[in-house]
């Protein structure tokens, strides 16, 4: 049901991370993520369940501790930075980036975000997927440390490919994708900056396309979506392909934002780093490619006519849009 409040929350959401990226100091940036914290806290209460509850605790404490440290961060920064200040500068920017993993969800600093999503709905998920990482990534572009950066972004791929391999909820499976896409998202900030402004975009696309089902069809585990999917056969294609396109083969869009930071690391003579990326990637697509071959088969019980809805209008739209835009993205950078 649909609350007045949460238009306010909603709102100051979006404000605490506008003011996180805009400002000039640390502060100023901590007190954005203070409001941005804030505002989220209220939109996960659910009154129809208890789960979201504790979910609201775990991230709470989690986003907390990490606000802490980054407190603590640039008040050492500030006071005594006289005394060792190339010291001083050195390990509080590692805390301060520490700290930012930690509201992040990357690996290994990620416990809290499974867990955290298993207990929300497909909304509140869908904002801790996308709009949650802006102004932490954001954050991290004003000191890169590539070698620190690289161990996150090996530990993420690793942990978001080898532990989501096992796993039956939908949530979970992508809160474990989500942390092995942060470690693309920082791979493309090793070398430019705006190719991580085309990866969050596309990301953030995709992922509204696959929410934009789940939640329609109010779905939760994979052995709920062959039931699920069965009156809608256009659905059930479109739902195949955006999970093709999530794991970026081509040649949906979500191969766009891979071949551009394959691209640059290459370029940049980091292979290895290329390498385990791409691997891990196989892993996350053959468990993308079990959720979706279940939904090839006929069963049964299931209608062999296409039925349409028109409530599903919107989600179908949405679809074609973001699985077929890859040909309109090379267009446009062949002609830049």
């Amino acid at each position: 049901m649909f609350k007045s409040y949460k238009i306010l929350f909603f709102t100051t959401l979006i404000l605490g991370s506008l003011i996180t990226i805009s400002a000039y100091s640390w502060f100023s940036m901590w007190i954005g993520l203070e409001i941005n914290l804030l505002s989220i806290i209220p939109l996960m209460k659910s009154p129809n369940n208890q789960y979201p509850t504790e979910a609201m605790i775990k991230y709470f404490t989690s986003q907390a501790l990490a606000s802490s440290l980054i407190l603590f961060a640039i008040i050492s920064s500030l006071n005594l930075s006289d005394f060792l200040p190339q010291y001083m500068n050195y390990s509080m920017m590692m805390t301060l980036n520490s700290a930012i993993f930690i509201k992040l969800g990357a690996a290994p600093f990620h416990a809290w975000f499974p867990e955290v999503s298993e207990g929300l709905n497909w909304l509140n998920n869908l904002i801790i997927f996308t709009w949650q990482k802006l102004a932490p990534m954001i954050l991290l572009m004003y000191n890169i440390n590539f070698v620190f950066y690289s161990i996150i972004i090996i530990f993420s791929s690793l942990v978001g490919s080898l532990i989501g391999f096992n796993q039956v909820s939908l949530r979970k499976i992508l809160a474990y994708s989500s942390i092995n896409h942060i470690a693309w998202m920082l791979a493309s900030l090793l070398n430019m900056k705006i190719l991580w402004g085309i990866y969050f975009s596309i990301y953030t696309i995709i992922n509204i396309s696959i929410v934009m089902i789940f939640s329609q069809l109010n779905i939760f585990l994979s052995s709920q979506i062959s039931i699920s999917l069965n009156s809608n056969k256009l659905l059930k294609l479109l739902f195949l392909m955006t999970f093709f396109s999530l794991g970026g083969l081509p040649p949906f869009l979500g191969f766009l934002p891979k071949w551009l930071v394959i691209e640059t690391l290459i370029s940049n003579n980091s292979y290895s780093l290329s390498i385990i990326l791409i691997l891990m990637t196989l892993v996350t697509l053959y468990f993308y490619l079990r959720l979706t071959f279940s939904t090839l088969m006929f069963t049964s019980d299931e209608i062999l006519i296409f039925y349409n809805k028109w409530k599903t209008s919107k989600i179908i739209l949405f679809n074609f849009i973001s699985l077929f835009s890859l040909f309109i993205c090379t267009n446009i950078f062949f002609y830049l």
